[in-house]
């Protein structure tokens, strides 16, 4: 179980190794946890501000300090609890991580007048644990302008290239290594086994974060956590929702009511389909609330999206407790609230990016306690624990789709006319992508109505109607993203059954921006 700041507790990952990853501001921080998972080892992220006894109570097997933006010198340099140190537990640093670890223990870190950004070459010297068997000379990413150019009493330099004389350090004895490039980037084509060396040469860590394993144990706490009472859980239909209410119900079987509330924001016939799948292919408990009418009156004149937001997930908790009062002894809501949802929404690790309607926009005075089985996770691990658990193809590898709905897809006010025009608008875009075998293949892919008006011309006649801008994404996990190099062709068609489809549409446009600077979602 985890607590409401997105920190980790015991319950859900106790019987894991572990790694934590201290965040000092680096925007790879995440990947470095993903890098760790992939090879089947838990890693949790932690703030700069966790103590040495706050590490010491989760009972890490290995530390990883992660890069950051500032110099050592800084005024405002991020510094950790010097303990940390001191703990009888292997470290690893990367980049400002590993300038602070030769900082602090009597190292000194100076700018050599060459600061190194993209891919340098790494000159390595024999017997290094974390080189051992890797090539003499390799090509790894470099992002910094300070460098440590001497190492720490008790440490052997064990790489270097030419703007960084300690590339990389290591203290065989006190398990204390820092490599001053990014390891966990892709451009480090070696970089993997790098981290794998730590895990499992340093830290004789086990590979046992598998999917067989993270059903096991989310079984054991959801079961520890509800026992013999009722759970209700609120369904969408996507796979973050679907995988959740798959995995409470593998636990608790029958204590389970899924909850599925329409609340009009969906896209064209996803309310029939999730009824159809839920309660006659699994044959789980299900209500069907239609609050279309609510929502839209709760959301009439608002513009302002985190309000928008809000607003969703206030009243989606209030009917939930309406749709409680009928269920004997329901106090538990299970949610499919992932990881990004956590860090997005903003915890003491991450400012607020914007709130998620399951996170940031819930109210304080719920009356559930949650159930939340995959807040510990990443969204390729959710698609793989629901294929093991047996979900259909469709849901597992259904494209993201917010739980506030089209609600922030429309810039502006939501309507009843705006809803109508954009489901339709959507419902092409997504006809088109699966056309082109491309659907697999993009992040997401949807429509964007924003509520504005532009001329256009259609047949002899002057029109005055909506634009709708198409939005296609790569992504690994969300946490970046790259906008999709959508065909041509494509991109025709889709105008084209658009304006010539949907009245009120006159003109498409194509969002070619990445995140970051942009968000996937436009609000």
């Amino acid at each position: 179980m985890t607590t409401r700041d997105g920190s980790f507790g015991q319950a859900s990952t106790g019987d894991f190794d572990r790694v934590l990853v201290v965040d000092l501001g680096a925007q790879y921080a995440q990947l470095i946890a993903r890098r760790v998972r992939e090879a089947h080892v838990l890693s949790e992220i932690v703030p700069r501000d966790v103590t040495a006894a706050e590490i010491t109570a989760r009972r890490p097997s290995g530390l990883i300090l992660s890069g950051g933006p500032a110099s050592v010198y800084a005024d405002d340099a991020y510094e950790i609890d010097p303990d940390i140190f001191d703990l009888d537990v292997p470290l690893l640093g990367i980049c400002y991580g590993h300038q602070l670890l030769a900082h602090r223990l009597g190292g000194r870190v100076a700018q050599t007048g060459s600061a190194e950004y993209g891919k340098t070459e790494l000159t390595v010297s024999d017997g290094s644990g974390l080189f051992a068997e890797l090539p003499d000379t390799q090509d790894v990413w470099m992002s910094h302008g300070d460098a440590v150019v001497e190492a720490p009493p008790g440490f052997r330099v064990v790489a270097a290239t030419p703007g960084s004389p300690v590339a990389a350090m290591e203290n065989r004895d006190s398990r204390r290594y820092g490599v001053q490039f990014h390891p966990e980037v892709a451009h480090t084509p070696r970089g993997t086994e790098i981290i794998k060396r730590f895990l499992f040469d340093v830290c004789q860590l086990r590979p046992n974060w598998t999917h067989h394993s993270i059903i096991e144990q989310s079984v054991e706490a959801i079961r520890s956590q509800v026992g013999s009472e009722k759970v209700m859980c609120g369904l969408s239909g996507g796979v973050d929702s679907s995988v959740a209410a798959a995995l409470v119900h593998h636990a608790v079987g029958d204590q389970l009511t899924c909850v599925f509330i329409d609340h009009g924001l969906l896209r064209a016939g996803e309310a029939e389909q999730v009824e159809e799948t839920f309660r006659r292919t699994f044959r789980i408990n299900l209500v069907h609330v239609n609050a279309r009418d609510r929502f839209l009156a709760a959301l009439a004149g608002i513009t302002d999206p985190e309000s928008k937001r809000k607003i969703i997930g206030e009243t989606f908790i209030r009917v939930f407790e309406e749709v409680a009062a009928d269920l004997t002894d329901t106090n538990f809501l299970v949610q499919g609230t992932l990881y990004p949802d956590i860090i997005e929404s903003g915890t003491k690790d991450a400012a607020r990016i914007k709130s998620h309607h399951n996170v940031g926009g819930l109210p304080d005075d719920m009356l559930f306690e949650l159930v939340e089985p995959l807040r510990d996770l990443f969204k390729d691990e959710v698609r793989a624990i629901g294929s093991e658990l047996g979900l259909p193809e469709e849901i597992v590898w259904r494209q993201p789709f917010p739980g506030p709905g089209l609600a922030v897809r429309i810039i502006g006010e939501v309507t009843r006319e705006r809803l109508e025009l954009l489901a339709a608008a959507d419902t092409i875009v997504l006809e088109e992508v699966r056309r082109a075998d491309l659907y697999r293949e993009l992040w997401q892919s949807f429509a964007v109505l924003p509520a504005v008006k532009t001329v256009g011309v259609q047949g002899d006649g002057r029109t005055y109607a909506y634009p709708l801008i198409v939005r296609a994404v790569t992504s690994d996990d969300a946490m970046t993203a790259d906008w999709a190099r959508l065909p041509y062709e494509v991109l025709e068609r889709i105008s084209s059954r658009v304006i010539n489809e949907v009245a009120g549409i006159n003109r498409v446009a194509y969002d070619v921006s990445s995140k970051p600077p942009a968000t996937i979602e436009w609000e």
